[in-house]
């Protein structure tokens, strides 16, 4: 039964992180009240800090902010399109780094729990929700993310007939600003970008040669690790967000092409020397006075793990506000379970938000979110919504988890895994560009960046003319 507009009967949003904090704030704005259960500070979990909504646990990154040449900058024009209230948040917060968009960790979480506390039709539970939310809940959104409580990870589990697969997601350690010696390193950004509220010189640069590198390198892979549980032990890693000694395991030089790669940058004390590896930190709070070592995810212990990271030019003397961590990270085989509004098949009730969905990143949760709240809002008034289109960054992301990912091959069924946004997950152009403005014919990388501008433009317009067609009609309904 759907719910009116005007019944006191809320829609209820299991989790108050980016994506249930999103689609929160959406049906609120929709004029439904919502019931937002947030279990912290009752129980905590393994990489939360705080009892703040939308806490980020793992990196201060937005990552890019550039919306014609990348499909994360565009999800974020996309969301800004759509009154989103964790990019409003983020926007508000933000530090320097670069081409991308990072946040004051603490600012931005106590600008969404102010925002969601002083809505008139949100009103917040500090509760766990044991179990399958109440039967008489007659709408439910559960975000509960990669850290889902295990009597309702395992109460979905039982519902929907699947097991949950699960990756790893380490957490990159924090270093206090004043102990980074700046007679060695030197701040910059990576071919001098300049970004939202940034400089062009927004990381600060640790410089390696190559004996430096082998022996951190040998460090790392000998380090003593955190242990594996026996139900971890076959659990894989999610490629995006792989530890650094994982990395370095799997090939001495794949840091070097990574997080640690030296391309862009130049050492203003010795130009003509070029470092063989680079290691940067990026701007954590708005002070400036905390950064995180980017890309320097690990699960090494806490003792192994300050010596090595003090093998690190720069680092040698560096005092650490938090030292990086691991958690288990809980995704739905959500192509096979969610239908196209994100509800569970099982139990069309429910619907699913966020990293929980596979989706990976921060923005990528929220998007996933605020679609979920539009869902269950226009789901309130009787008004069917349709999805946003698959060109759009939205609807990729949403085709990516709901779609045809279930294909038999020879091997069995194809796994579904989780995904950041990108272009790949974009419908192909109709007519891809081959000319510039001046009649010549594109080149080489010049093809793939006129191919990008030309996706990015397609995609907002389309968006344009769906909140036209259809979210608007929806919310009159």
């Amino acid at each position: 039964m759907a719910i009116s507009p005007t019944s006191s009967e809320p829609i209820h949003v299991v989790g108050g992180g980016l994506a249930g904090s999103e689609a929160a704030w959406q049906i609120a704005h929709a004029g439904i009240d919502v019931a937002l259960h947030e279990m912290r500070p009752h129980r905590t979990t393994d990489a939360h800090k705080t009892d703040s909504l939308a806490e980020l646990v793992c990196s201060n990154s937005f990552r890019s902010d550039d919306a014609a040449n990348n499909a994360v900058g565009l999800l974020h024009a996309e969301l800004r399109k759509l009154n989103s209230l964790i990019m409003k948040s983020a926007d508000a917060n933000q530090v320097p780094a670069g081409g991308a968009l990072a946040v004051d960790r603490d600012g931005f979480a106590d600008a969404v729990s102010a925002a969601l506390a002083a809505h008139p039709r949100i009103e917040i539970h500090r509760e766990e929700i044991a179990g399958l939310p109440p039967a008489d809940w007659q709408s439910v959104i559960v975000a509960t993310g990669p850290l889902t409580s295990p009597a309702l990870a395992d109460a979905i589990r039982r519902l929907s007939g699947e097991d949950a697969l699960a990756f790893f997601d380490a957490i990159a350690p924090i270093v206090h600003k004043d102990s980074i010696d700046m007679d060695i390193a030197w701040v910059q950004s990576r071919y001098d970008k300049v970004g939202p509220g940034g400089t062009g010189a927004d990381y600060i640069n640790c410089p390696m040669t190559q004996e430096q590198y082998d022996a951190f390198i040998d460090a790392l892979i000998a380090g003593d690790k955190t242990d594996f549980k026996e139900w971890e032990t076959n659990t894989p890693y999610f490629d995006g967000c792989l530890p650094i000694e994982v990395m370095a395991e799997r090939g001495r030089e794949t840091p070097r092409h990574g997080p640690m790669k030296p391309v862009g940058l130049t050492n203003p004390r010795d130009p003509t020397v070029k470092p063989y590896a680079i290691v940067q930190l990026r701007q954590d709070n708005k002070l400036g006075t905390l950064y995180n070592i980017v890309g320097f995810q690990t699960k090494l212990k806490y003792g192994p793990q300050t010596g090595v990271l003090r093998m690190i030019p720069g680092l040698q003397n560096a005092e650490f506000a938090r030292l990086g961590g691991l958690h288990r990270n809980t995704f739905l085989n959500s192509p096979k379970l969610l239908n196209e509004t994100l509800q569970l098949r099982a139990e069309p009730r429910l619907r699913f938000a966020g990293q929980m969905t596979g989706c990976e990143g921060y923005v990528e949760s929220a998007g996933i979110g605020l679609l979920a709240g539009l869902f269950a809002a226009s789901g309130a008034r009787d008004a069917l919504l349709a999805p946003p289109p698959a060109t759009t960054a939205l609807g990729a992301l949403l085709a990516h988890i709901t779609g045809g990912h279930i294909e038999t091959v020879d091997a069995g069924p194809r796994s579904f895994q989780p995904m950041n946004i990108n272009f790949g997950l974009f419908p192909p152009l109709a007519n891809a560009p081959t000319k510039k403005p001046d009649g010549s014919r594109l080149r080489g990388n010049e093809k793939t960046i006129a191919k990008k501008q030309a996706m990015s433009a397609r995609a907002l317009a389309d968006l344009d003319r769906w909140i036209a067609d259809h979210l608007q009609t929806a919310r009159a309904a």
